[in-house]
């Protein structure tokens, strides 16, 4: 089994490539299920941002010539995209290398602005969707726990996350470099989804004025306007409501452009000429780049936003060395505990071994010991489990010593030894690769050590 990620992002594909990929959060479910039917996936899930789309599946490795070439496909004929189109904007990544990559994502560390906090709950959101679809298993299950495990630390132990940066904060600094101030500028919000709640947090805090607020669903435009004493526009009012507004902030998931070059002349004549600032943080985008050429009418898109964002690397480099030192410790943590993994069965084996001596030397000495009290029970027990723990101790380090060097011989000869299933020293070690829990493996193993610790003389 091998882990694959492929996809592509605002560093390997411009906007114009990524809006003809781009899964909205209602197709998301369909989609995933989708990727599933593939042959030789075995789980999967899809990160769909403004930024990037990312594919992460575990592939049965037989299946194709490579793991990623189903995945692939998938985009092609999912899209209906011509192949040459996609090849030269895709990555991919497998096993260590894409635990690694989803590592940086989860961090803000391959972000377009690094440290901004959206992308963290935008690959939860992606996560929960796959479980909800019955697409991912215990495999994907612990490497994303741990992905986001990762992604705390960074956010706890360094700085990127200080003086907090999103798209939508970038955009409302690139909206007050146009206009000087922002005291009591009419703002539309088309769009009544996180980015744009973001969006209108930093604008209040700028001194913005009217904020006006609308999206299909009335409901949700509702439960923003009463959040920044806003007005609801019913969406039908689009058009009519727009000139009204200084600075417009759209960002719909609409599949095609809703503003275009002829809404933007009749807005230019409503409004005697003034100028009209659009911000298109949507993917695919909300607004013609025709618009864009009408003199009077400025229009950014998710792209242009990158030239503000650059001005904070500069301040974050230092805790993105560290934040990058930290994820690498935490990928290889990662790794490692995979390929201990790998011994499962046969630590498993033995611990049922060692429990069922020890069952019937009890059951033999009960006759000798008689009657006993509850105390001098659980004392019998304590000092047996005790014995158990501290002899199981330095076979179980041995085999998981051996897992880690990739040593077969000796794992071969270890089993062996212990009278052990020898499946676990036929394996090759696999990022992917057990059909044992990680995290419980990892629980009881540390659980053994403190009992056998705990008792040392």
């Amino acid at each position: 089994m091998t882990l694959s990620l492929i996809g592509i992002n605002h560093k390997t594909a411009p906007i114009e490539v990524r809006e003809r990929i781009a899964i909205s959060r209602e197709d998301l479910p369909e989609a995933t299920r989708a990727l599933a039917a593939v042959p030789g996936v075995t789980e999967c899930m899809i990160v769909s941002t403004c930024n990037r789309v990312e594919i992460l599946a575990a592939v049965d490795s037989s299946s194709a010539d490579s793991p990623s070439d189903g995945l692939t496909s998938f985009l092609h004929r999912h899209f209906g995209l011509d192949p040459a189109l996609l090849a030269p904007h895709l990555y991919e990544h497998q096993d260590k290398e894409a635990v690694r990559h989803l590592f940086r994502v989860a961090a803000s560390l391959d972000s377009m602005v690094v440290g901004e906090p959206q992308i963290l709950g935008q690959v939860k959101e992606a996560f929960a969707v796959a479980r909800a679809s019955g697409t991912v298993g215990g495999q994907l299950e612990h490497l994303l726990q741990s992905a986001f495990a990762a992604a705390k630390k960074v956010r706890s132990e360094t700085e990127i996350g200080s003086n907090s940066v999103s798209i939508a904060s970038v955009a409302v600094e690139l909206a007050r470099k146009i206009f000087g101030s922002l005291q009591g500028r009419t703002v539309f919000l088309v769009g009544a989804g996180k980015m744009s709640e973001l969006a209108a947090r930093h604008l209040v805090q700028q001194g913005a004025g009217a904020i006006l607020v609308t999206n299909r669903t009335l409901e949700r435009a509702r439960r923003m306007a009463d959040t920044f004493q806003g007005q609801v526009i019913p969406f039908d009012q689009l058009y009519e409501a727009a000139s009204q507004a200084d600075i417009v902030i759209s960002s719909t998931g609409a599949p095609h452009p809703i503003f275009r070059r002829e809404h933007g002349q009749e807005f230019l004549r409503r409004r005697r000429n003034r100028p009209m600032f659009f911000i298109d943080i949507a993917v695919p985008r909300d607004v013609d780049p025709e618009m864009g050429k009408l003199e009077g009418i400025f229009v950014y898109d998710i792209d242009d936003l990158q030239q503000v964002a650059a001005a904070h690397m500069a301040e974050r480099s230092r805790e993105a060395t560290d934040a990058e030192a930290l994820i690498a410790g935490e990928v290889e943590r990662f790794h490692q505990r995979l390929l201990t993994v790998n011994v499962a069965p046969a630590i498993v084996a033995l611990q049922r071994q060692a429990e069922e001596i020890r069952q019937a030397e009890l059951k033999r000495a009960q006759t000798r010991l008689g009657l006993l009290s509850a105390e001098q029970i659980a004392a019998v027990e304590s000092l047996t489990r005790g014995l158990v723990n501290k002899f199981l101790h330095p076979p179980m380090q041995a085999l998981k010593q051996a897992a880690r060097e990739h040593d077969a011989a000796r794992l071969e000869a270890l089993c062996e030894t212990w009278s052990l299933p020898a499946g676990a020293a036929e394996q090759e070690p696999s990022t992917m690769a057990s059909q044992v829990s990680a995290t419980n493996f990892e629980e009881e193993e540390a659980h053994l050590s403190e009992n056998s610790e705990a008792r040392r003389p």
